[in-house]
This record gives C-alpha cells, structure tokens and sequence, in this order.
C-alpha cells in the first residue's frame, strides 16, 4: 500500500534548478534513504514531501489523511517555553488530549462545586486510557534522556544548536506518524544515542524518508537507497552497501550505451558527409534518426572533488600536551592529560556530548587555555582548525573573496593553482563564484568552510564533527585525502564510518575526565571495551564467590595472618610507597625542565609512565596487606 506518491515535481530557485519532473513513491513500512551531493536538493524535496514547500510543477498524492512527523535542518521552536513544554506543545491528536485533560484538571481545581467539569474529566480520563495516551510523558523523558538531555526545565532558547536538534528529534520521534521524515537526525548525537536510534526506528512499523551521511546508519535502516543526482532521481531496493554496488552497474551501463550511440553517430555522420538527400521516406527517417542522435546527451558523469591542497614542511618536534587539566565550575573535563603527538597520528577523539572533545581540540587551537599544566608547538607547525560552526561573518561576501581572503594562490602536488581553480574543484562552477555566501545550502557552506582551511597549507589538521552536513561523496573524497595526508589529525566525529576509515588510535574520553588512549580505530576500540566490560562482569562474579567463601571461612573460626614473606614485604612496603612517590616528584620536574628537548621530553614521559605504573601495583599491594594486618588486630582484641 502506498502511503506517499510524488508525481513529476519541478523545483528551481532562481538561476539553479534543483530537480526536473521526479517522481517517488513510498510504501507502507518502506525506510527510504535519500542521497546526493549538497545544494542537490535533498532537504527541500524532504520539505516538498512534509508539505512545508511547494513544487513548481507536479503534485503530491496520499493516501487518505496520513500523519507526517517533521525534523527540518534547522528546527524553529516556540518562545518561551521549556524542553518538556516543547516536546508536548505538538498538534497531535495525543498531545491535544493530554492538554485537554491538565486544563480540565486546573479548571476543577479552582471550582470543585462544577459538577459538568468533573464528568468531562472523567470522559477525558476515558479517552486517555483507550489511547494510551497516559505515559506520552514519561515516553518524552525516556527519549529525551537516550538523546542526552538531562535538564527539562532548562529553556529552549538557552541551548546549543546540537541541543536544540536533539530535542526537536524527540518531539518528532514520540508522535505517532504514518510517514516519518528525517533530515540529518544523527548530527549532534553521540555514538550511545545513534547505536539506540537505529534499534528504535527499525522497531517501529513506520515508513521513512530520511537524509543522512551516516552510512552505518544507512546500512543499518534502511530497505531502499534513493540517490538524487543531477536534477533526477534513482531508486534502488537495497542497503547503501549493495546500493555502491547497483549505482556502479548502472553507471558502467550507462556508458556502454553511450560508446554504442556514439559509434552509430559516427557511421551516420559519414553518410550524411556523402551527401545524403531526402528523396524517399527511408533517407528521410534516417535524417531524421541523425538529428535525434545528434541533439541527444549522454551521461554526464560526476566530477568527484579533487582535494589537492599541499601542506607545509613539519619539523621532527609537533604538538606536546604535557600535565593538561580543564574544568569548569560545575563539572571537570579533563585531568592531567600528558600526550606527545608524531607526525602522522591519525586520532580519533570519541565520548559523550559534554565530555570535553571540543574542548581539546580547542585547547590545541590556542583558543582557549588549560587550567593546569600546558600545550608546546613546534616552530613549523601550522594547524589547521575545521570547527563545528562554519567560520564566515560576513554571508554577504562572494564565494570567490571569501577564499582568496585566505589565499590566491596555493602550492598542490600539480602545482601554483588559483583560488577560482580550486573552487571548480570542490564543486563550485564559476556561475557560482560571485554569489553571495548566504545564498549556499548548509552543505556548501561547510564545503567552502573546508575549502578555505585547506587553501592555507597546514601540517596538522584538527576536524570538529566534519561529517556534519556534508554529502556522501564529499566525506569519500575527504577520506582519501587524509590517508596520504603528510602531517598529523586529530578528529572530533560521532560518524563511526569516517572514524574507521581514517583513524589509527583512539582517545576516549572515560568516567573522572580521564583519556584513554588506544591503539586501533574505533570498531577494533569498540571490541575491546566490549571484551573488557565482559571481563569485568567475570571478575565480579569469582568476586562476589570468592566474598562468600571468606565469610563462610570467617565464621568457622579460620585464622587469619601473615605468611613468613608477607611480614617481611608489610614491614617495608611503606619505605618503598615513599621511594616510589619521589621519583614521580623528580620525574614531574624533569619534564618541567625538558619542554624544549623533544627527545628528552619524550624519553622522560615514558620513564613517568613506567614510574607511575609501578607506584599504583606498590600502593595495591600495600592496600592488600593492610587489610591483613588490621584484620590480625581485630581477632587479637577478641
């Protein structure tokens, strides 16, 4: 059954036509993935379809009245309300019950004597339990807390933008809807809240038209891949793994048709040279077939994008984090963090919403400062910043000065090449160059924002959520790049794709503003934390065995003490805790000393590495002994 049909729609704005007599159909239960290249048309044919924009041409068909659930790009909310205020401020027919029954309650309140109030409160109440329409609440605080947001009374103008989208995502997730339509629902949501998003829209019996670059997600959801491309649609009933391997059928069709037109346009081009004349109906149909093959197209083929800016020269010593802490009053972020990063780190920096990650990248910016502790550069690094919000003040500035603001010309692997060069490159063709900035999707505006960042050469790259809103393809190419990138990148992403593709080592930001570093990308990170956490639940079960046979002991009057060795080991293990402690005080103090030794420096932080791990398995043990001993004191007592 059909929930959705769009019919040979047309949209243009202005001198850029988006799409040309498409059309789309969407069936019960069908989770439909939409992709293509940004300023395509992808969010407005989505707009198109909630019935938020209308086509230029075409029409959009349902059947019956179906209900559509809405997440734009950009979410407006009401004034002045709270999170919990907006999640229930919706038209729907729950919400409106739920309303209806509070103002009958508060009416009640203030006038008990109203009998005609009291028998609608209960015909609400009646309608409210046929609906089950009591927990709407309580199913609002349990998706608003699975997206990460905790305070519900903060108000809705106060937030970030990513908390503003994730609270517009639950409003649209907890209304009941037919036809669900998603525009970028995973931007701004951490790794925890996609994996529960993903199990939470494949359960529900819904159809779904949906705009993403996650394509694990994709992968995942979705049962048909729509890939809008160059004003026109195609559709394959697939996942995106099998959709990458129709589209290069399709494309490989296409061009083998295009080598058979051209060849049959070469011979009858030939016989027209010779003179061919129109003398009967045959020579005239041929003519004719001529001029069809002539006036015909063929396929324009995508002209990915080339990223050929080069980077400078990087010296031997780069980017030394060294005792780094950052807090902030009401939660700390980071404590006492010491890293020195190699020239071809590849560091994928992945937690919480609010654990810190932007924080350190920042940091690493010279945007802000640690409280503690301190950040060395060497003398030929030159970073480049790519941070969640693109950086362009003035939207009335040209797509072209934007860029040669930063640099005319810059140095590839090809060699001098030109701003406007550069910007053919990344997609953006010279009818483009003297529009203003403001009038860019947001997918090209982040294009033009990285385009910019790597007009200026750096040899360290730090990326803040570069997945976010920009296309599939883009992503592709950006990961290419960074393979053969001759410097080092730190990368703040939620998008577990991208972090498996281009990253070596993983920071992860734990419990207690700790970083665990770990060498792998992020599914081999992910493992491992799944076999420890297996191991952990192991150790707690021989634990908790283990408790009840001591206790089993204690009752039946074993004795405890001492071996022979462990007397002598407890009589000296504090001399040695102390020792252990005035090495990591000296250690503390060379490194202090050899901030500007880069080999030095290194050797030193290995040898307080060492140092450290050696005073954590003392203080264990003497923690282990301890016990014996206050437990001998105890039973001599008695």
């Amino acid at each position: 059954m059909h929930v959705l049909a769009i019919e040979k729609i047309s949209k243009s704005y202005t001198e850029r036509p988006l799409f040309d007599q498409i059309s789309l159909t969407i069936s019960e239960g069908e989770k439909i993935g939409l992709i293509g290249v940004n300023g395509t048309g992808k969010s407005t044919l989505l707009n198109i379809a909630a019935g938020i924009e209308i086509p230029d041409k075409g029409k959009i068909l349902s059947s019956g009245r179906i209900r559509i659930s809405h997440l734009s790009q950009n979410p407006v909310f009401k004034e002045n309300l709270t999170v919990i205020e907006q999640i229930l401020s919706g038209e729907t027919p729950i919400i409106r019950l739920l309303r209806a029954y509070e103002q009958a309650v508060y009416a009640s309140n203030a006038d008990p004597s109203d009998r005609m109030l009291k028998e609608k409160i209960m015909e609400l109440a009646q309608k409210m339990e046929d609906e089950k329409a009591w927990n709407i609440e309580n199913e609002a605080k349990a998706i608003l807390h699975k997206l990460g947001i905790e305070d519900l009374h903060a108000y809705t103008d106060t937030l970030s933008g990513g908390q503003r989208k994730r609270v517009a995502l639950a409003e649209v997730l907890i209304n009941e809807c037919d036809l669900l339509i998603l525009d970028e629902p995973t931007n701004h949501l951490d790794h925890d809240a996609i994996i529960w998003l993903e199990k939470y829209i494949k359960n529900r019996k819904i159809s779904l038209l949906m705009v993403t670059h996650d394509r694990y997600f994709l992968d995942r959801v979705c049962n048909r891949i729509v890939e809008l491309d160059q004003s026109k649609l195609y559709s394959y009933d697939a996942n995106y793994s099998t959709y990458l391997e129709l589209k290069a059928q399709r494309e490989d069709d296409a061009l083998a048709s295009e080598r058979k037109r051209k060849s049959i346009y070469r011979r009858e081009l030939e016989w027209i040279k010779r003179g061919a004349k129109a003398r009967t109906t045959k020579q005239k149909a041929r003519i004719d077939r001529f001029e069809e093959l002539q006036q015909t197209k063929g396929p324009e083929s995508y002209e990915g994008i080339e990223i050929k800016a080069a980077s400078s020269r990087l010296g031997s010593k780069t980017i030394i984090f060294n005792g780094i802490s950052k807090s902030y009053p009401d939660k700390p972020l980071i404590d006492q963090f010491s890293y020195i990063v190699i020239r071809d780190d590849r560091i994928g920096i992945v937690g919480p919403n609010g654990a810190g990650k932007s924080t350190l990248l920042s940091m690493v910016a010279g945007q802000i400062e640690p409280d503690q502790g301190y950040i060395a550069y060497g003398e030929t690094v030159r970073i480049g910043y790519f941070g969640q919000e693109c950086d362009i003040p003035d939207e009335q500035v040209r797509v072209i000065s934007y860029i040669r603001e930063q640099a005319e010309y810059v140095q590839t692997a090809d060699g001098l090449m030109s701003a406007s060069k550069m910007l053919e490159l990344f997609l953006f063709p010279s009818s483009m160059h003297g529009i203003p900035v403001g009038k860019l999707s947001g997918g090209e505006k982040r294009r033009l924002y990285l385009l910019r960042i790597l007009m200026s050469a750096p040899n360290i790259l730090l990326l803040d959520e570069p997945t976010n809103d920009l296309d599939i393809q883009t992503l592709t190419i950006l990961e290419s790049y960074l393979e053969d990138f001759p410097g080092a990148v730190m990368v703040v992403s939620h998008d577990r794709y991208f972090l498996d593709r281009v990253t070596e080592k993983i920071f992860a930001f734990e419990a207690g503003a700790k970083i665990d570093i770990f060498d792998g990308n992020y599914s081999e990170y992910m493992d491992a934390k799944e076999k420890e956490i297996l191991q952990k639940e192991s150790e707690s079960q021989t634990h908790s065995k283990k408790e009840k046979e001591d206790k089993s002991n204690e009752q039946r009057g074993k004795a405890v003490k001492f071996t022979f060795a462990e007397q002598k080991e407890y009589e000296t293990i504090e001399d040695e805790v102390e020792k252990a402690e005035r090495m990591l005080e000296e250690l503390d103090h060379e490194i202090a000393e050899s901030a500007d030794d880069y080999q030095r420096l290194q050797k030193t932080l290995e040898k307080r590495e060492s140092a450290e791990k050696e005073y954590h398995q003392l203080m264990e043990r003497w923690m282990y002994l301890q016990e014996i001993a206050e437990a001998m004191a105890k039973k001599s007592k008695k």
